[in-house]
């Protein structure tokens, strides 16, 4: 059944006044029971953010293999905040390593910051773990807050796995303390990770501080 924007509208209009995600969530739901294309929707989904979830959701909810998956999340990298990229973790979470690896080298590269925190932020699963030493290459320099936050969320990520590899990897590398710290912060606000630790990666603030 493929939907038009006009029906998708209809339905969306149909929710109380003042719906929520999980309103919304019913509705993708209920597209994806009866199959339904949304396609419609992808020139619009920039400018009127209602869409933005029902397009993905119904598509991905859809599209059983994960390689399929994060092809069509790649042919629609239309991102307008940093909820939206965040949303879509899971559906790429059994996604072969490397092959992440080749999108991500692309995605940090970008020019659209959303797109850059993408690169980051879709490792936060346990396609993540033990992996340390290839995802802190991509760590670099970014002016943009929310990719800041993306890089050290994921550097946090790691931490929980292997600590003392990213201890390491903190006391060496060159990034500015605007990522670092940020990364510290998230490390110490971690549940995942031993008091010891934390105290560990805190008395490198200082440290950092001066190096740039």
């Amino acid at each position: 059944m493929k939907l038009t924007k006009e029906q998708v509208q209809k339905d969306l209009d149909a929710l109380p006044a003042y719906y929520k995600t999980a309103d919304v969530d019913r509705l993708i739901r209920l597209y994806v029971k009866q199959k339904a294309d949304v396609s419609v929707l992808r020139p619009y989904i920039l400018d009127e953010q209602k869409f933005h979830r029902i397009y993905y959701y119904v598509t991905l909810n859809q599209i059983k293999n994960v390689n399929q998956r994060m092809a069509f999340i790649h042919e629609n990298l239309l991102f307008s905040d940093w909820w939206h990229t965040d949303q879509i973790i899971s559906y790429v979470a059994d996604l072969d390593f490397d092959t992440a690896l080749g999108y991500a080298k692309d995605y940090i590269r970008s020019e659209d910051p959303f797109i850059r925190r993408w690169g980051y932020v879709l490792f936060i699963s346990r396609l993540c773990k033990g992996r340390a030493a290839q995802l802190l290459l991509l760590m670099h320099d970014d002016e943009e807050y929310y990719v800041q936050m993306a890089e050290a969320w994921l550097i946090a990520e790691l931490a929980v796995h292997e600590p003392e590899t990213v201890h390491h990897w903190l006391c060496q590398n060159d990034l500015k303390y605007s990522i670092n710290g940020k990364a510290i912060q998230k490390i110490c606000d971690s549940f995942r990770i031993t008091d010891e630790w934390k105290e560990a990666f805190k008395k490198l603030r200082q440290e950092l501080r001066l190096r740039k």
